[in-house]
């Protein structure tokens, strides 16, 4: 099992503070300890706002690295893309300067891209935070139920992996995404995932309970036994 932390919030107002502070922390650290600091991120309403805070605070951005967590195999000027959502949110103000490591490259598919993807994930070093979200579904980054890709994702030791998940409502019609396997997610040394309203909050305990990772991914998460996980949650 993942050493995890539950931390329940009655607002967003007081999740963003809560995960900007915890952003702001792991940076730190990072430098410190390396002298630069990694922090994997995912696209998503939920940490938006707290993109926007940590976007205006005065670190030292030169030494910050900024790595997807998952993306959709579209163009960074896509409005799906989640490349695009963190130029918006994070790349701005004074983390303009904050180098950016993306997902997509030029090959015509998730699949023929992943090799050129798993080289540049592969000279990067330990991510000192990971942010995930998850999904109504029970999926993370871009780790969905039973999708193409998925048990290979969940047993490699590699980086990043393709996934081709099955159409749905959470998913939409672009369900070819490039993403982080359970050991690149794993590596970090500290995971965030952020959860909010009830839906969420039930498949979450759902996930908690003993059952299959190919039907809900984040058990996979949870199940890790070298993953430190921080849960934040609010209405």
């Amino acid at each position: 099992m993942a050493i995890i932390n539950e931390r329940l919030f009655d607002s967003k107002a007081q999740m963003t503070e809560a995960l900007a502070a915890l952003l702001e922390h792991g940076i730190d650290g990072g430098i410190q300890r390396d002298g630069n600091a990694l922090v994997m991120v995912s696209g998503g309403s939920s940490p938006a706002p707290a993109y926007k805070h940590l976007s205006n605070l005065p670190l030292e951005w030169q030494k910050i690295s900024i790595a997807m967590v998952d993306e959709r195999w579209v163009d960074a000027n896509h409005d799906k893309s989640n490349e695009a959502f963190i130029h918006e949110t994070l790349l701005q103000n004074k983390a303009s300067g904050a180098a950016f490591i993306t997902m997509k490259n030029s090959a015509h598919s998730a699949s023929i891209g992943q090799v050129e993807c798993e080289q540049a994930y592969q000279a990067l070093k330990v991510p000192d935070v990971t942010i995930l979200g998850m999904g109504p579904d029970g999926h993370t980054a871009s780790l969905f139920p039973n999708s193409q890709g998925l048990p290979h994702a969940l047993q490699t030791t590699e980086i990043v992996c393709a996934i081709d998940a099955i159409e749905s409502e959470v998913t939409g019609s672009i369900t070819e995404r490039m993403s982080l396997t359970l050991f690149g997610i794993a590596r970090s040394r500290e995971v965030v995932l952020l959860i909010s309203g009830d839906e969420k909050r039930a498949m979450y305990e759902q996930a908690k309970v003993e059952g299959s990772e190919l039907e809900i991914p984040l058990r996979a998460v949870l199940n890790h036994p070298d993953i430190n996980l921080s849960v934040f949650w609010c209405p």
